[in-house]
C-alpha cells in the first residue's frame, strides 16, 4: 500500500496537449463491419481467440505452452497493448500476470478503473523464447489478430506500453522516450504511448512520467483520478 501511495502522490506534472476535437481522432464513428452489440462482439472475440490458438504463422508456435489472445470486456473504454507474453503468461494463457502485471493493475486502479473494465493484450500472442523482443516478422505475422480485435473492441483510447507495442501498432521507428506523452492515432482511435511496467520495475523514478501520460488519457476521457489518489497539495 505504501508503494502505491508513493506512486500516486505525484506533483509538478507537465501539461500534455490533448488531441484536437473534430480532427477524426477519437471519432464516435464505428469501424466498418464492427459488431453492433456486446454479445456479438464477445462471440467475435472468441472466434479470433480460437484462430489464434490454431495459428502457425511464425515459429513462435513451436515453443509456446498456451496462446495469450488478450483479456477484458468486449466494449472497454481503454485498451492496453504490451509487447508479448512472458513465462508466467505463457503458463496462464492470460496477459500481464507477473510482476509487471501487478504494477499495471495498480496503474489501472490509480486511474479509477479495475482490470475487469479494461482490455489488455499484446502485439504477439505467443511467448518469444527467453522473453526476448519479438522479431519484426513475428510481429507482422501476429498484428492482423490485434488489428481485428481492436476493430471489434472499439475502445475510446489505446495505451501502448513500451517501444515494441508502439512500433508494432503505430509503425513508428522512434523509441518510446521520443514518442511517449504525445497523442498518435490508429484507425481513428487516439493512442497514448508510455513506458512498459517492466521498465518501471527497473526504473521506478519514471513512474511520475507514466502517471503524467495516464492523466492525459483521463483528461481526454473527461475523467479525474479518484480523490484519494490525486496528488496531495502542499500546505503553506
Amino acid at each position: 500500500m505504501r508503494e502505491l501511495l508513493d506512486y500516486l502522490s505525484l506533483s509538478g506534472l507537465k501539461e500534455v496537449q490533448l488531441p484536437p476535437r473534430g480532427t477524426g481522432i477519437g471519432s464516435d464513428e464505428e469501424p466498418a463491419g464492427a459488431p453492433a452489440d456486446n454479445s456479438a462482439a464477445e462471440k467475435e472475440l472468441q472466434r479470433i481467440a480460437r484462430r489464434i490458438a490454431r495459428c502457425r504463422r511464425c515459429p513462435l508456435h513451436e515453443s509456446r505452452t498456451r496462446t495469450v489472445p488478450g483479456k477484458g470486456p468486449a466494449r472497454p473504454e481503454i485498451v492496453f497493448v504490451g509487447e508479448g507474453p512472458g513465462a508466467e503468461e505463457d503458463r496462464a494463457g492470460e496477459p500481464f500476470v507477473g510482476a509487471a502485471g501487478h504494477l499495471l493493475t495498480r496503474m489501472i486502479e490509480a486511474m479509477g478503473f479495475t482490470r475487469e473494465e479494461v482490455w489488455i493484450g499484446n502485439v504477439v500472442k505467443c511467448r518469444p523464447p527467453g522473453n526476448r523482443t519479438p522479431y519484426p516478422e513475428e510481429m507482422e505475422a501476429c498484428l492482423p489478430f490485434l488489428r481485428e480485435q481492436i476493430g471489434v473492441l472499439k475502445p475510446r483510447v489505446i495505451i501502448c506500453l513500451g517501444s515494441t507495442a508502439a512500433k508494432g501498432l503505430l509503425g513508428v521507428s522512434r523509441g518510446i522516450t521520443q514518442i511517449r506523452g504525445r497523442w498518435h492515432e490508429f484507425a481513428g482511435i487516439p493512442v497514448m504511448p508510455t513506458f512498459h511496467p517492466a521498465y518501471l520495475l527497473r526504473k521506478p523514478d519514471q513512474k511520475r512520467t507514466v502517471w503524467q501520460d495516464l492523466l492525459a488519457v483521463l483528461d481526454f476521457l473527461g475523467r479525474k483520478p479518484p480523490r484519494s489518489r490525486r496528488p496531495k497539495q502542499k500546505s503553506d
